[in-house]
């Protein structure tokens, strides 16, 4: 069955480091493509399972149709502590999502709390946003934080439309005030 493939251009700047808010579990995460990529090791470390675990619920989460493994797994060249080259199967973030929701442990449960909060503030909001991954730099070799600046202009010229249509209405019912006479 054919995967999605990824290609490395920077190692330095494409691997992250997450850490727990409290500081306990610390498991390197692969970002290309515009998402993160985690293997089955990498994945029981997040949620504090075992590896079969894991590949229990990536099983049935494919099985059930609920993601297309051509879709969220790539086959990636890794060099193990030996020095021999591995074929790695990595999964991307929709599969990380759907294992966190299924694995039931107080990492997983922590995970979800976090993903929660995110969510919640994008709904309330309409924004979630990490101050940090925007003060230091670049992620998938973009500059988000250009895009940004794009849109908060784009809402701000839209703002001043806005403004300017209030200031027409208010010119209309000035001049339509100015041309009634009012009998005593």
């Amino acid at each position: 069955m054919p995967r999605y493939q990824l290609t490395l251009r920077d190692q330095t700047t494409e691997f992250l480091l997450y850490t727990a808010p409290n500081g306990a579990i610390k498991v390197e995460v692969l970002l290309a493509d515009e998402t993160l990529w985690l293997t089955h090791k990498r994945m029981a470390e997040l949620f504090g399972v075992g590896v079969p675990a894991v590949s229990k619920h990536l099983k049935n989460i494919f099985e059930s149709n609920e993601l297309n493994p051509d879709l969220v797994i790539s086959i990636l060249k890794t060099t193990a502590e030996d020095g021999k080259k591995y074929q790695t199967q990595y999964y991307n973030l929709d599969a990380v999502i759907s294992v966190g929701c299924r694995v039931n442990s107080a990492q997983a449960t922590q995970f979800r709390i976090w993903a929660t909060q995110l969510i919640k503030e994008y709904i309330i909001k309409g924004f979630a946003m990490d101050d940090e991954r925007l003060k230091n730099g670049r992620y998938f070799g973009k500059d988000y934080f250009r895009e940004l600046l794009e849109r908060v202009r784009s809402i701000r010229a839209s703002e001043w439309r806005i403004y300017q249509q209030i200031t027409d209405i208010f010119a209309e019912c000035s001049i339509a005030s100015n041309s009634i006479s009012i009998a005593p």
